[in-house]
């Protein structure tokens, strides 16, 4: 019974593992070609040219792997008028209404946040760079893969619903991918093991 335990454990580990690492397949030449083209006819969404080249080179540059989404946004001023109603409401509530239905689609996949937080204050360092907009918030979030990123926006039909809500709320907005390579914390992927050793040895004990 006890070894049935900690097999049972480490079988929803390795399961927990293959959903939020995935399998690390880098996006084929075909994927890039056809979302490419799902990129350029998506001026509506707010893509520029420019953007377009980038988000082809993040592609072609894939490596399979995780990666986290640095965003800086500073807000329109509030109130402002709703998209959809016509009611005056705060650009940071709006924004939330981007958020959260996206936020559910990328946990589904395994994304999350990061950590978010607002500005305290201006740049404190800042070397040969434009001059500080004013940024109101800064949020971290990680994504399981390019693959990921790209069929949870611009690919995904259901995207220019909310996205309009996003482009309202903003000013101005800054975003670019990193991957890590050191943090503090490791990931969830120490504390769902921890989690699960301490439930196998909690219940271990229970039936001894």
């Amino acid at each position: 019974m006890m070894m049935t335990i900690w097999v049972i454990a480490l079988v929803v580990y390795l399961a927990f593992r293959l959903w939020y690492d995935g399998l690390r397949r880098p996006l084929t030449s075909d994927e890039i070609s056809h979302f490419s083209k799902v990129f350029q006819e998506s001026a509506e969404n707010g893509l520029s040219t420019g953007e377009v080249v980038t988000l082809r080179r993040f592609m072609e540059e894939d490596d399979g792997k995780e990666f986290i989404m640095v965003n800086l946004v500073k807000f329109n001023a509030s109130p402002m008028t709703h998209p959809d109603t016509g009611q005056d409401i705060k650009a940071s509530a709006l924004l939330t209404e981007y958020t959260q239905p996206f936020m559910g689609k990328i946990l589904r996949r395994a994304g999350h946040p990061v950590i978010a937080g607002q500005a305290v204050g201006g740049y404190l360092d800042a070397w040969n760079t434009p001059e500080n907009p004013g940024w109101h918030m800064a949020g971290l979030v990680r994504y399981r893969s390019r693959r990921d990123v790209i069929l949870l926006s611009f690919a995904d039909a259901e995207f220019a619903k909310i996205h309009k809500y996003k482009i309202a709320a903003m000013k101005q907005t800054f975003a670019f991918p990193i991957q890590t390579r050191a943090a503090l914390y490791a990931s969830p992927r120490i504390t769902v093991g921890l989690l699960l050793a301490l439930g196998a040895t909690l219940l271990q004990l229970a039936l001894a």
